[in-house]
């Protein structure tokens, strides 16, 4: 996909028209360089575009000493945006595979997981690609991915639920298809 040419200025002269449609004003004091701070948030919350999470992934090791049952990384503190509305979502992912014949350094799982993250989303195709990353790099016996997280569009508006939040999972091989393989990863995943 090609990166649009759109300029600093160019969102920095969107922000200013939202100040106005909300009816402030986007010369005064307090909102002189809100423009161009929300211009570099939003950079940094969107630079899940600048890159492909799969790379993280590419660097494993094989000398893990007969190691073979399941890596679980749990309580990945995410924030990413709802597409709809461009709210936050904030969250924690739990990442979990089989190994096969190596592993990854687990950090590369939590880039993965802001890889992911930081792009506008829904949170069932986030969970489902960051499961499918794995899948497709790692190849594992299987992978599991849960996610729970507080969506704004829905707490701070609209219904105005606070408090309420979205479960959603990914299970694929083992983890989905050996029973007591699922139970074991969902009850590492468990508070």
């Amino acid at each position: 996909m090609t990166k649009p040419s759109i300029t600093q200025a160019d969102a920095e002269a969107a922000v200013r028209t939202l100040i106005e449609w909300a009816g402030d004003n986007p010369d005064r004091e307090g909102l002189l360089e809100t423009p161009a701070r929300v211009a570099r948030s939003y950079r940094e919350l969107y630079e899940g575009y600048e890159t492909d999470p799969r790379q993280y992934l590419e660097k494993t090791f094989e000398e893990v000493g007969g190691y073979n049952q399941m890596v679980v990384l749990k309580d990945i503190r995410f924030v990413s945006a709802c597409e709809h509305h461009m709210l936050p979502v904030v969250g924690v992912a739990h990442v979990g595979y089989l190994p096969t014949d190596r592993v990854v350094g687990i950090s590369k799982l939590a880039r993965v997981v802001r890889g992911f993250a930081r792009r506008l989303q829904i949170q069932e195709k986030m969970t489902s690609e960051i499961a499918l990353a794995i899948e497709e790099v790692l190849r594992p016996q299987g992978v599991g991915v849960v996610i729970e997280a507080e969506h704004s569009c829905m707490t701070l508006r609209g219904v105005n639920a606070p408090g309420a939040s979205l479960t959603t999972s990914h299970l694929s091989g083992v983890m989905r298809d050996d029973p007591r393989t699922r139970e074991e990863f969902l009850r590492l995943t468990r508070k």
